[in-house]
């Protein structure tokens, strides 16, 4: 009789499993951190900072991209440097983040709602796309964003290296049926045109 149970419970066991796994969002994507040397390579272009100050950041801010809570869609990245937006400023910001994506799915980012609302800090390009072929190319795929504070009340962004400034979200994409695509990607950030 305890054979029985035994079988029984593992039964239930199995089912709950299964039950659980039904209801998870599907696994489409996994983020990676891009070398050290790439990320030194992208972050001196925009900075004066060294190489060691450089190397903290990488080791000790970066972080790859995570959700707030069980439902939120969006995975979080954090800023790698401080920064200081006035109204109508910009800024490029290297997440130090590439993203290997599923077929027949992409990446779109967009600022953090919070971010959004509270001071229009808007994405340059209005959203992101990450798309799967990205995570190959010549820079890694090195996940860069163009910042703006957008505020038309006077607002000045302000956010220390390690805040939460982006959300990713995967969604499904589908194709025409007449799909010919025009080549193979090879370059980074902008690399197959205007």
């Amino acid at each position: 009789m305890k054979g029985v149970f035994t079988i029984m419970e593992n039964l239930r066991k199995e089912i709950e499993e299964i039950k659980r796994k039904l209801e998870m969002p599907a696994v489409v994507g996994k983020f990676h951190k891009v070398s050290f040397e790439q990320f030194l390579k992208d972050y001196q272009e925009d900075t004066n900072a060294t190489e060691e100050q450089i190397k903290e950041i990488y080791e000790e801010v970066l972080v790859k991209p995570v959700r707030s809570s069980i439902d939120s869609a969006g995975h979080d990245f954090v800023i790698t440097k401080d920064i200081y937006l006035r109204p109508g400023e910009s800024v490029k910001v290297c997440t130090g983040i590439r993203a290997e994506i599923s077929k027949g799915w992409v990446l779109v980012l967009a600022p953090r709602s919070g971010l959004g609302s509270k001071f229009r800090m808007q994405l340059n390009n209005s959203i992101g796309v990450i798309d799967g072929d990205y995570f190959g190319a010549e820079n890694e795929g090195h996940i860069l964003a163009t910042i703006t504070n957008d505020s038309n009340e006077n607002k000045t962004i302000e956010l220390r290296a390690g805040d939460r400034f982006l959300q990713g979200i995967f969604l499904p994409y589908g194709i025409t049926q007449d799909d010919m695509p025009l080549g193979k990607r090879t370059g980074g950030y902008g690399s197959s045109g205007l």
